[in-house]
């Protein structure tokens, strides 16, 4: 019997890098899952991936009726959530000076309304006891060029935890966030140069007190233990950076 046998998670962005580090582990530790995404063709690939305990929902976290109709289909498969994992968001370099309305609508709407939207929709489906864990990031609280737009939304979310803890207490829901620091997980070269990424790799490693990138196993087992373990904490972030905000 797994750690997490019995238990019902629903995890947004949860196709690709840390939001399938996330599924992979509680899978493995017995829980069911949903996860969603907006591609069929990743989203295929991933439940191929995670087995018959999975279930792969198709669907954008800035469209209202597509979360409507997640929950029903996360009401018909699990009943209850006992974990939910905020994970669903883009990244775009966004240079200030050049940054366009639609650049910056897209990742409000994505990463910042999605987000809220995500947990008011989901929330009547969390059981008593459920933790709900933000994906944040370091650059909510270190000045990074051109990252502006994509920080102000991950600092948006870490207001959420705190405001969300408030909301949902009554409930015996805790609202905690994971911000992770530099994990490699092949989104870069999907934003820029092959070149361009391997030279912004080599800048955060030689600026990590670690000297090396997270794995997003790593994020996923802080996230896990935020949802399932850290029982008397609510509203906190815990950063899983290499020390990069801490040292």
């Amino acid at each position: 019997m797994g750690k997490y046998s019995g238990k019902n998670v629903v995890i947004t962005g949860g196709s690709n890098g840390i939001g399938l580090a996330m599924a992979r582990l509680l899978v493995d530790g017995g829980a069911r899952v949903v996860i969603t995404g907006r591609s069929q063709a990743v989203l295929d690939a991933a439940r191929e991936r995670l087995g018959e305990n999975a279930v792969a929902v198709q669907g954008d976290v800035a469209s209202l009726s597509d979360l409507d109709a997640l929950a029903d289909r996360v009401r018909d498969e699990l009943g209850t959530i006992d974990a939910l994992f905020v994970n669903a968001g883009i990244a775009a370099l966004t240079p200030f000076g050049s940054t366009t309305e639609a650049e910056y609508d897209e990742l409000f709407a994505i990463n910042v309304k999605g987000a809220f939207f995500t947990v008011q929709t989901l929330a009547p489906l969390l059981s008593t006891g459920a933790g709900v864990v933000f994906t944040t990031s370091i650059a909510n609280v270190v000045g990074m060029l051109e990252t502006s737009v994509y920080a102000a939304g991950k600092a948006a979310l870490r207001s959420m935890a705190r405001s969300f803890s408030r909301e949902l207490l009554p409930r015996g829901i805790r609202v905690n966030a994971v911000s992770p620091g530099p994990v490699d997980t092949g989104a870069l070269e999907q934003t820029m140069t092959a070149e361009a990424a391997e030279q912004f790799k080599a800048e955060r490693i030689a600026d990590n007190p670690m000297r090396r990138f997270g794995t997003p196993d790593e994020i996923a087992g802080a996230a896990a233990f935020l949802a399932f373990d850290a029982t008397y904490t609510t509203g906190v972030e815990l950063p899983v950076d290499g020390g990069a905000t801490q040292l």
